[in-house]
């Protein structure tokens, strides 16, 4: 028998064929899973997708034509209207400033917290740790009229602090409880190579421990992000002036007593999707790495 007929005879064997007929399987079954995730995906861009049409549209055509159907005339002026008629500028700016200033705050000291929980011996880290997680069980509208009570006898009402130490207190337990399986798993043997080299406390935290958890870190920042930026109760309650109040409060500014411009509202919300979706879309490899860690070691 020549070569090449015993190859042609090797390659028709049950064993390759199994092997063809398992690959074919792969690829088909791969091609559905993608079939299915494209489903989903375009099922998730589609709100997406209808706001940013419902922001260009009129009155009119809000009411009168079908709400799957294109506008006529894209009024791009909304934008315009919703972003110097209505503050959306001010409010806009308020927004990101309470988002960023809580988020820095909420981050580092849940790290600090966490740090001296997981890493640091002493006897009452188990109660601590378990009064952090405590606050996380408290319904947020329980909190309501102490909270306002509160910051009128410090007087705080009418003013961004009472908003900036609202959203740290509210995330710090799920901030903390994220941490802590990620700091838990970190070997300690690191720490003691560095105290044998003499770094100090301080040292050992900002120089190793808190760059080792950069990708969870960026998984809480997102999630303190969207909680900072779409809340509205604190704001609405604590908050009665114009110049502080945030883009969530804003959009009632378009909402009258006998007419509100539906067109506008649709801009505000598109303005304040953007942010989110920035952020996310910088931070999303870092979010699924912190992720996978905290599964695989925590």
């Amino acid at each position: 028998m020549s070569k090449v007929a015993f190859e042609t005879q090797l390659n028709t064997t049950p064993a390759a064929t199994y092997k063809t007929s398992k690959s074919l399987g792969n690829r088909i079954g791969f091609g559905i899973l993608y079939f299915i995730l494209g489903v989903i995906a375009l099922i998730q861009i589609y709100p997406l997708l209808w706001l940013f049409l419902f922001s260009l549209k009129t009155n009119q055509e809000v009411f009168g034509m079908s709400p799957f159907s294109l506008p006529q005339d894209p009024q791009w002026g909304n934008y315009a209207k919703a972003w110097t008629a209505g503050h959306i500028d001010v409010y806009f700016f308020n927004s990101v400033l309470y988002t960023v200033v809580a988020v820095v705050l909420t981050v580092i000291l849940a790290s600090f917290v966490t740090f001296a929980i997981t890493r640091m011996h002493w006897k009452l880290s188990g109660l601590v740790l378990g009064l952090f997680m405590a606050g996380y069980m408290i319904p947020l509208h329980s909190t309501l009229i102490p909270l306002f009570n509160f910051f009128k006898t410090v007087n705080l009402i009418d003013n961004p602090v009472s908003i900036i130490l609202s959203y740290v207190a509210f995330n710090l337990p799920i901030t903390i409880m994220i941490l802590t399986g990620f700091y838990k798993s970190i070997p300690r043997e690191v720490e003691e190579a560095a105290v044998m080299d003499g770094c100090s406390i301080h040292r050992i935290f900002f120089q190793i421990t808190l760059p080792m958890t950069v990708p969870v870190l960026s998984t809480t920042v997102i999630i303190n992000m969207i909680y900072n930026w779409n809340e509205f109760v604190f704001v609405n309650t604590f908050l009665s002036s114009d110049k502080w109040k945030t883009i969530t409060v804003g959009v009632n500014n378009f909402v009258g007593q006998y007419l509100t411009d539906w067109g506008a509202i649709g801009a505000t919300l598109m303005i304040s999707i953007i942010p989110v979706l920035i952020a996310y879309f910088i931070l999303s490899d870092r979010i699924v790495e912190g992720i996978a860690s905290g599964s695989v070691k925590g």
